[in-house]
């Protein structure tokens, strides 16, 4: 492994912390190192809030030692004034030689003018190192810029046979610890959680993040609600002033459920109806791409599943098969067949396959060809 593709995964991994952290912006992970020596000089990726960004974190670590340097980044340097200063004004003064980036970054204030702009400046630029890892790590952030809404990943959990829920009132319990403790390091790195008013009544979910030292980082909650029959004595509606909730609902909804959420702290939003009167699934995550989300993960049942199939809002889905099967009983099926059929064909590759356990997660990604 080169020296350059050293530096720049740990880039990435240092990006990768932060993830759930920075919307509206992205989770950059740069590292500054003394090129004859390899020695870092300094490392930071950006802080939470979405700034300070990576690049003038890790500068500030390396001080004067970063004048002649190389620095690896994870995505094109920002070359716009917000409410901080371009990233590469910041590079060119710390006397940057060499700036290794790994991927470009799609907003039209940016989209190639950073690395330009340092090029103009004398700056060495090399881009493309690991590119598809950053692309993927990025992916909320690009979905954002170049499609209006978050990155949605889905999550369904199902039997061996492929059930999701047992045809009885009893819950099916279907995954075990290790699975289980990889769905709150999931949702630890996402913006927000997603789930329908079916799933909230049902199973009357924290939606939390419960593993230690990690409670802080659970993320905000919404519900896609068209009645607004979330009750007020749900967990979510109850924890509302600890952990952030939002409730997507039509204007239709009735004012008087919507002022009982609303005095327990739970914000309650309409969105645009689609034809039969229920929530417009599009306009629903546009609306959340205009706050700012960049990584959505679902966590609902198959119904919001197949409806988010049938829009095309899915950029991964994570199956998670556990041992145990329902036989001749049957049940509820994790998979409607607009889903199902999305993942066979071209449109989703299989991406990563993980042993937890007795269980076992296989991911799909959108092809991005």
């Amino acid at each position: 492994m080169s020296d350059d593709t050293h530096f720049m995964r740990l880039a990435l991994a240092l990006g990768r912390r932060g993830l759930g952290t920075t919307w509206p912006n992205p989770s950059v992970g740069a590292v500054v190192v003394e090129p004859e020596t390899g020695r870092i000089l300094g490392t930071a990726a950006t802080a939470p809030g979405g700034r300070p960004h990576g690049e003038p974190l890790a500068l500030a670590a390396a001080g004067e030692a970063a004048r002649g340097a190389t620095l690896y980044v994870t995505l094109e340097p920002c070359s716009h004034h917000g409410r901080t200063p371009p990233c590469t004004d910041a590079i060119v003064a710390a006397g940057i030689a060499r700036v290794v980036s790994a991927v470009e970054d799609p907003d039209p204030r940016v989209a190639g003018r950073g690395h330009g702009l340092l090029r103009q400046a004398g700056v060495t630029v090399e881009t493309g190192l690991m590119r598809e890892t950053a692309a993927r790590d990025h992916v909320g952030h690009i979905t954002r810029v170049t499609r209006g809404r978050p990155a949605l990943h889905l999550k369904l959990a199902r039997t061996r046979d492929g059930f999701c829920a047992s045809a009885g009132p009893e819950r099916l319990r279907i995954t075990g610890p290790v699975a289980d403790g990889a769905v709150h390091l999931w949702r630890a790195h996402a913006d927000a959680i997603l789930i329908g008013i079916g799933t909230a009544r049902s199973d009357d979910p924290s939606l939390t993040v419960r593993l230690p030292g990690l409670a802080a980082r659970s993320p905000l909650r919404i519900v896609l609600d068209t009645h607004l029959r979330l009750s007020p004595a749900s967990v979510l509606a109850r924890t509302a002033r600890d952990t952030p909730t939002l409730v997507l609902t039509t204007r239709s909804a009735p004012a008087h459920a919507r002022r009982a959420l609303e005095a327990l702290g739970v914000e309650v939003a309409p969105v645009p109806a689609d034809a039969a009167g229920g929530i417009d699934l599009p306009a629903a995550l546009a609306h959340l791409g205009e706050r700012g989300l960049t990584r959505l993960c679902s966590e609902g049942g198959p119904r919001l599943a197949e409806a988010l199939a049938r829009a095309d809002l899915i950029e991964a889905c994570t199956l998670v098969t556990g041992p145990v099967e329902l036989g001749s009983a049957g049940g509820l099926p994790a998979l409607g067949p607009v889903l199902a059929e999305a993942l066979a064909g071209e449109r989703f590759r299989e991406a990563e396959r993980l042993r937890l356990g007795p269980d076992e997660a296989v991911t799909y990604e959108r092809s991005r060809t």
